[in-house]
C-alpha cells in the first residue's frame, strides 16, 4: 500500500491535467425519462432571410405547399398579395398577417406555413476536433458533416461523442437520449468507432440549430515501473486496452523487470485511494491465464529485481511521462 500511495502521489498533477470539461458534465448528469422525440421548429422561432417555407391554403391559386424562400428583404412571394415581410415574425404571425390580408379578396381566409429549410445557425462543436467552435448551419446537416466542418476528429479523440440539444427543437432521436435534471435540454451520444465505419447509419442524425456536440479527448492507461517506455497511453475510439496490447505501446520488459509480481493500480468508485490488483505478467504472457482489461485511469506497475530501485523508477516515471497515442 506504500508503492500505491506514493505512485498515486505522484500522479495527481498528471490526472488532474487530463480531465476534460466535458467529462465533468457527464459526471454530474441526472437524467430523467425519455422526451417525446419530434424536431419541430420551436413556436418563438423568428423567420428571416434564406429561410424556405411551404405556403398552403385552399384558396390560393396555386400547387398545394408551394415551396419559397424568403428573400434578402425579409419577403416572401404569395398569390393576390404579391411581396409580404415575414422576416422577425413566428410562423403563427405570419399566418395571422396573411389571413389578415387576404382578407381583402378572401372571406375567412386560412393560410398555414410550415418550415421547410433553416437559414444558417449557430452550431458549436467542442472538444477533439481540428476546427473547434461555433459554425453556421445552413438548410439540413448531419452530425458527421457538421464534425467535417468543424475539420475532422483529432487523434487524441475519445470513443464517443455527446450531442446537446434544447428541448424546443424536440429530444435527440437515439435511443440513449433523455432529458438533462433541468429539463431544458435532451443529451444523448454515440460511439465514435460506430458511427465512422457506417455500423449504425441511422446514428448520423440531423443536427438543429443551437445544438452542442462534445468529441471528449481519450481517456488514458500508464505504464510505469520496468519497461522500456514508461508514461501515459491514449485508449483513443476504444472504453479499455489489454495488459499485452499496453505493454507493447511501452516497448516491452525491461531487462530485470518481475513480471510476474506485477500490479494493476484501479481507482476506487469513491476516488479517494486506489486497489491494487495482483497481475502475473508472464503468465499471460505464456498463454497459460487470460489477458486483462485494463480501464481508463488505471496504471499498470512493472516491479524490477530491487524493490528500492522499482519503487524510485517509478516515481521518476510517473512525474516525467510523456503522453503517447495509441496508433
Amino acid at each position: 500500500m506504500k508503492i500505491t500511495r506514493i505512485i498515486t502521489t505522484a500522479l495527481a498533477v498528471l490526472f488532474l491535467a487530463g480531465t476534460t470539461a466535458e467529462q465533468t458534465i457527464q459526471a454530474n448528469d441526472t437524467y430523467v425519462p425519455k422526451a417525446k422525440c419530434d424536431s419541430p421548429v420551436p413556436a418563438n422561432y423568428l423567420l428571416g432571410p434564406d429561410d424556405e417555407v411551404e405556403v398552403y391554403g385552399e384558396e390560393l391559386d396555386e400547387p398545394p405547399n408551394k415551396s419559397m424562400r424568403v428573400d434578402d428583404n425579409g419577403a416572401i412571394q404569395v398569390p393576390l398579395l404579391g411581396r409580404v415581410h415575414v422576416a422577425g415574425l413566428t410562423v403563427e404571425q405570419a399566418e395571422q398577417e396573411l389571413d389578415e390580408q387576404l382578407s381583402a379578396y378572401i372571406r375567412q381566409a386560412k393560410i398555414a406555413i410550415n418550415v421547410k429549410e433553416l437559414r444558417s445557425q449557430p452550431v458549436s462543436v467542442l472538444g477533439a476536433v481540428n476546427t473547434p467552435g461555433v459554425h453556421q448551419v445552413q438548410g439540413h446537416q448531419t452530425l458527421l458533416e457538421m464534425l467535417s466542418l468543424a475539420g475532422g476528429i483529432r487523434p487524441d479523440s475519445g470513443y464517443s461523442i455527446r450531442i446537446t440539444r434544447e428541448v424546443e427543437w424536440g429530444c435527440i432521436p437515439l435511443p440513449n437520449a433523455r432529458l438533462d435534471a433541468t429539463g431544458r435540454y435532451t443529451v444523448g451520444s454515440v460511439n465514435l468507432k460506430d458511427i465512422m465505419e457506417g455500423k449504425h447509419p441511422e446514428e448520423n442524425i440531423q443536427i438543429f440549430p443551437h445544438d452542442v456536440i462534445s468529441v471528449p479527448k481519450a481517456e488514458m492507461v500508464y505504464v510505469i515501473g520496468d519497461v522500456k517506455r514508461a508514461g501515459g497511453f491514449v485508449l483513443g475510439e476504444q472504453e479499455s486496452i489489454s495488459v499485452l496490447r499496453v505493454l507493447s505501446l511501452a516497448e516491452g520488459l525491461g531487462p530485470s523487470s518481475q513480471a510476474q509480481n506485477s500490479r494493476i493500480l484501479r481507482v476506487n468508485p469513491n476516488g479517494e485511494q486506489r486497489t491494487e490488483i495482483a497481475v502475473n505478467i508472464k503468465a499471460i504472457l505464456s498463454g497459460k491465464i487470460k489477458d486483462i482489461p485494463l480501464q481508463s485511469d488505471d496504471i499498470l506497475f512493472v516491479p524490477d529485481s530491487s524493490g528500492k530501485k522499482a519503487l524510485s523508477r517509478a516515481v521518476e516515471a510517473t512525474i516525467q511521462a510523456a503522453i503517447w497515442r495509441v496508433p
